[in-house]
């Protein structure tokens, strides 16, 4: 491994993270309502999408805001009340809209670090 590599690794993960948190998190609630920590578990259980609660809460929150979630409060046995988030029908064609245009996006990465483009015209 060369110096900087793992520098290099923990910038990528977390942007590549960002980029498809808040689909997967559309996407675990097409089942059925989840709580904010039930869904940081789901993320974690996942290896390469665990993150923290300071990131999945106001992820939460501001889906509640944009119409995409809807929220109820539940009683616990354990605890407090907890809120549950499950889809608006606003937020139900997310996760499809993002398996569509995945590939082609997936596709589109692959060719620039797959294949050396040539710089082309004058910089200067």
């Amino acid at each position: 491994m060369e110096p900087g590599d793992s520098t290099r690794q923990a910038r990528a993960a977390p942007q590549l993270r960002k980029g498809v948190l808040e689909c997967c998190v559309l996407a675990l609630m097409r089942g059925r309502p989840r709580y904010g920590v039930e869904l940081l578990h789901a993320l974690e259980d996942s290896g390469a999408l665990a993150t923290s609660q300071g990131t999945v809460h106001p992820l939460l929150s501001r889906l509640h805001s944009d119409e995409l979630v809807a929220t109820t409060w539940q009683e616990s046995a354990s605890g407090p009340p907890r809120r549950d988030y499950s889809l608006a029908d606003s937020g139900r064609a997310a996760p499809d809209e993002f398996t569509r245009v995945r590939p082609g996006f997936r596709n589109a990465v692959d060719a620039f670090l797959i294949t050396p483009h040539p710089v082309t015209g004058d910089l200067a």
